[in-house]
């Protein structure tokens, strides 16, 4: 066997277990990390300004395409501590990725050395492992481990701290012997998939909820033709949406208390049965469990045991892997099918879809300044179904969801349960990445832009081009919304008289100059203030983004307050602006209103 460094061998094993897209800042702890890297010369490394945002890119590398594992790198002490809300959003998320940290030599660990954290500790309630590894020895099961256990049951982050002298210790070690583990996911049995179709059939009006378990299964193929054969609607939860294409009659729309549409809400409360397949019942997706409990039955399919019952106990339970138990459902489908057995729910469907064409939000106003909700609509004429959305959380996430299109599968990219700001512009990077070539549109609202606002330089650095819409009411403007419940507007507004501000007098009123900045960074920004400038600003920000090869942002200047559609429960979700009444009114709706 060869003699080499610890680190040769983990950079060789990255490269046979095929995760060779690397997101970091190198740093005197991890350095013996980096030199096996250029020594190789296999893995591209993207160079972050920050860890959290190198830990973003790695997540969104992860999430661009079924099998991607990005991998995150830093030196001791605050690198790995700057992972943290990467690893969270990640594991919260069911998304795989590697997260390696330098650490002090391991003789000095107790030591209170320079940088010397126990990252070990603070990482693990966020990981499916986290390991400071101590011995030389151990590297390559340890590594070997790491990547069995992200591909296991459900997906999640693994954090491995390398001490320094581990790093250069010497081992014996043969790429050309190593052997990925075993990967082991739970398979619905033929018993459980026809007692979960006798469920279904035995309803009137059964609706299917698709989680983001199918995504990361890579089934939504799967989901559309068993939602075909049964006839039935299916909900998409905010991770699972793409798993149906909007555009399909059995799209049902999203539900919940935020991210959802009026009619899948309409839809999902007349239902008396629903199928979760790799869901997780989010309690924006929820509400309370009364209210979505309430006159249906719940069969419950995911491939992690504990979720089963851990928000309330559905009537029947899968511990299944989402793919796998579509299989074994389609299985029996087709049968039922090819018999004359299944239920005739064409008058189900179809009156969701009548939903659909009269519950649309209106989108089209022409004030200035500008309502949000134009935007959108503007967006979904100038991105077509290709578009793969990247965004986090906030107003402009919330409206998004209810008002934006989705054709596939991987084409929301969300941080759905941590929801950190500042993750949309370095997960987009990631995205970029792991699609190239395709179409990549980022969404924030100011806040969200200003964290980690850095990262755009790393785009203009490695050429990795994509369209940046910002939505600036200069507010934080889904805490402000929430303050109506206590009377007050504290510390939320982000405006200021801008001294350096360009642009007109009332763009100048609303603080940072996201032009300037964007610019300063080395990409191209343009600024919107009128409706009528949205189409032709979309249009010339993918010439610039195909002349430059870099980030391009489009900043919409907004009305400084807006409120966007929220409740407390499925049946009393506010409407804070007009319905859409004819078919001007809500232009780009998939459904068109029905007059």
């Amino acid at each position: 066997m060869a003699k080499m460094r610890t680190v040769d061998a983990i950079v060789a094993i990255l490269e046979k277990e095929g995760a060779t897209e690397a997101f970091g800042l190198p740093g005197a702890a991890i350095n013996p990390m980096y030199s096996a890297m250029r020594a190789h010369g296999g893995i591209r490394h993207t160079l972050a300004r920050h860890v959290e945002g190198a830990s973003h890119m790695a997540d969104g590398y992860s999430r661009a395409k079924a099998g991607n594992i990005g991998i995150c790198l830093g030196t001791s002490g605050p690198a790995g501590t700057d992972m943290i809300t990467g690893l969270y959003a990640a594991q919260a998320d069911s998304i795989p990725m590697l997260c390696f940290t330098g650490q002090a030599p391991v003789a000095k660990l107790h030591k209170e050395d320079f940088q010397a954290v126990d990252i070990e500790s603070i990482a693990k309630p966020l990981t499916k492992m986290a390991m400071t590894i101590l011995e030389p020895g151990q590297v390559p099961g340890a590594v070997q481990k790491a990547f069995q256990l992200m591909r296991t049951g459900r997906p999640g982050p693994v954090l491995l701290d390398l001490p320094f002298d581990v790093q250069m210790a010497q081992i014996e070690f043969d790429i050309d012997a190593y052997e990925p583990l075993p990967v082991e996911k739970p398979r619905a049995t033929r018993k459980q998939a026809e007692k979960a179709l006798d469920m279904l059939t035995a309803a009137q009006r059964p609706l299917i909820v698709a989680g983001g378990g199918i995504i990361n299964a890579d089934a939504s193929d799967k989901l559309v033709e068993l939602a075909e054969i049964l006839d039935v609607p299916v909900v998409p939860t905010l991770m699972g949406w793409g798993a149906i294409p909007d555009d399909h009659r059995l799209m049902a729309g999203m539900v919940g208390l935020q991210t959802s549409h009026k009619y899948g809400n309409a839809t999902f409360l007349e239902s008396d049965f629903v199928i979760g397949i790799g869901n997780r019942w989010a309690n924006r997706h929820t509400g309370s469990i009364e209210k979505y409990t309430e006159g249906r039955k719940f069969v419950h399919i995911d491939i992690e045991p504990t979720q089963i019952g851990r928000v309330f106990s559905p009537d029947f339970g899968i511990v299944s892997d989402a793919g796998l138990a579509l299989e074994a459902l389609l299985e029996v489908a087709r049968e039922r099918q090819a018999a004359g057995t299944l239920p005739d729910y064409s008058t189900w469907a179809a009156a969701a879809q009548e939903k659909r064409g009269r519950m649309q939000r209106k989108t089209h106003y022409d004030n200035v300044p500008m309502k949000p909700f134009r935007v959108y609509e503007e967006m979904n004429r100038a991105f077509g179904p290709e578009t793969t959305y990247v965004t986090t959380i906030g107003l402009s996430q919330i409206a998004g969801a209810q008002l934006l299109h989705v054709f596939g599968p991987r084409k929301w990219i969300n941080a759905g349960q941590a929801g950190p700001l500042g993750w949309t512009g370095p997960a987009a990077l990631g995205v970029v990445r792991g699609k190239p070539g395709e179409t990549v549109v980022a969404l924030s609202g100011d806040y969200d832009f200003q964290f980690m606002i850095e990262e755009l330089a790393v785009g203009a650095q490695f050429q990795l081009p994509y369209i940046h819409v910002v939505v600036n009411n200069s507010y934080l403007g889904l805490i402000r919304q929430s303050q109506r419940g206590f009377e007050m507007d504290y510390h939320v507004s982000l405006a200021f008289e801008n001294v350096n501000a360009t642009g007109s007098e009332r763009a100048q009123g609303y603080g940072v100059d996201h032009v300037k900045v964007a610019e300063g960074l080395g990409c191209k920004a343009i600024r919107v203030e009128h409706p009528e400038d949205l189409a032709p600003a979309f249009e010339k920000a993918r010439a610039l983004m195909a002349e430059y090869k870099v980030p391009v942002v489009v900043e919409a200047i907004l009305e400084r307050v807006t409120n966007i559609a929220m409740g407390t429960e499925l049946d009393n979700v506010v409407e804070f602006e007009d319905l859409a009444e004819r078919r001007e009114d809500a232009p780009t709706a998939i459904v068109a209103l029905l007059d």
